[in-house]
């Protein structure tokens, strides 16, 4: 049976930190984009699992973290943890160790952010100051907001980016990419997609009758799709410890769905064994990387972060001929130029 393929939307806040909408109202807003499951983050809050928050909204199941908050920087996006994590006087690797001790597992949030040069508002980057940290599962690889925000040289610029994301979007910034290939020549990192939502507006009544950008249309474009052995059971335990297996374990993908639905998509590699994405194995002689798309598009492979092969179309088949960690970039043409459209978990063949 192929996997089950969720969409899920990562790093989220709601009215219990910086965000303008409730729990309930972010759950009806991700079910009107399609989304199959939000990972709230509040920074160093967990009041919405107090509040009864975590739980099934309809077919939206809504998973509780924490966005672990030191000021200045090393924001961490943690779950699978009951209380939230003081980090006051903790640097990043303690905050990571703090995290492992409550039982969670965690993110390095928008990690290679480094403010704006040319757009003063934007303020200060939240980088993350030790990547070598030992601990952590994974790094948002592309921060919606974060990345493309910094990125963006006028405030009349950010005002095209919250008019028309699809339209000013390309793919992460390039540093973020060699930053997380340097770190995969080391280890295994998780690399997930962060939309960072927050709706910024106006409450009023209950309601939010200005805001810049709602939560549904935050919820559009970028997803971190996991992908699951069995169907969803509707039962929030044994499904929400489902998807965590599934981030820890790097069967997961970065997809724009707002360029093409990325359901469908499959990448391993072949040989004496299957190996899934996110898994790995010892390298041997006959063993090839396989990646399957439901649109064509332009598939390349990469080798600790070099190009091995390219092609256009729904397939590709490419021999390992050396250990390394591969992935797969797949990018579309959309309103008027060529974007990044899905990006891959590694399998790790050393």
């Amino acid at each position: 049976m192929p996997p089950i393929d969720l969409t899920c939307v990562i790093h989220a806040h709601s009215v219990h930190s910086d965000g303008t909408g409730t729990v309930e109202q972010i759950a009806a807003q991700a079910a009107r984009a399609g989304v199959d499951v939000v990972l709230l983050t509040d920074h160093d809050s967990l009041e919405a699992r107090r509040r009864g928050g975590e739980r099934y909204h309809g077919r939206v199941l809504m998973c509780v973290g924490e966005e672990v908050s030191p000021k200045g920087g090393n924001h961490y996006l943690a779950f699978g943890i009951d209380e939230e994590i003081d980090h006051d006087g903790l640097g990043p690797a303690e905050v990571v160790a703090a995290v492992a001790e409550a039982g969670g597992f965690g993110f390095l949030a928008h990690p290679f952010s480094q403010g704006s040069e040319r757009c003063r508002r934007v303020g200060p980057g939240m980088p993350w100051d030790d990547l070598d940290a030992p601990g952590y599962t994974g790094i948002e690889l592309w921060s919606f907001v974060t990345d493309t925000v910094e990125g963006l040289a006028s405030v009349r610029e950010i005002a095209r980016f919250v008019a028309r994301p699809e339209r000013v979007v390309t793919g992460p910034p390039e540093r973020n990419l060699r930053g997380w290939d340097a770190l995969l020549a080391r280890r295994r990192v998780v690399a997930i997609g962060g939309v960072d939502a927050h709706q910024i507006g106006v409450r009023v009544g209950g309601r939010v009758p200005l805001r810049l950008m709602s939560y549904r249309r935050s919820f559009s474009h970028l997803r971190t799709h996991v992908l699951l052995d069995r169907p969803r059971t509707g039962e929030l335990r044994a499904d929400r410890e489902a998807v965590y297996a599934a981030l820890r374990a790097g069967r997961c993908y970065l997809a724009m769905d707002s360029f093409g639905r990325a359901h469908g998509f499959a990448f391993g590699a072949r040989g004496a064994e299957a190996v899934p994405m996110g898994g790995e194995c010892d390298w041997a002689q006959g063993q090839s990387l396989e990646a399957n798309v439901p649109l064509p598009a332009e598939l390349t492979l990469l080798r600790d972060g070099e190009p091995v092969a390219r092609v256009h179309g729904t397939g590709l088949e490419q021999a390992a001929e050396q250990p390394g960690a591969y992935r797969l970039e797949a990018r579309l043409r959309a309103n008027g130029a060529w974007r990044t459209w899905i990006l891959s978990n590694p399998v790790y063949l050393r």
